[in-house]
């Protein structure tokens, strides 16, 4: 099921999922982030910067959802 805006009340299933997802887009935010400076190709340093800013965006999601942001 799909919801448009996410449920008042969570179970302990879906923040485990919601804090894996972070926890996986945080870790490869940071590893990204660590790497970018070692890459000498343009277009692969233009890639992990549009990397490192999809995972910030769907880590901000996240949180918005934890803190009931996307129910307004």
């Amino acid at each position: 099921m799909n919801y448009e805006k996410a449920p008042a009340v969570f179970t302990g299933k879906d923040l485990n999922y919601l804090c894996d997802m972070f926890k996986w887009h945080y870790g490869a935010y940071k590893k990204t982030i660590l790497r970018e400076d070692n890459v000498k190709d343009q277009e692969i340093e233009q890639l992990m910067e549009k990397c490192t800013t999809t995972f910030y965006n769907n880590m901000q999601t996240i949180l918005d959802i934890l803190k009931g942001g996307s129910n307004e």
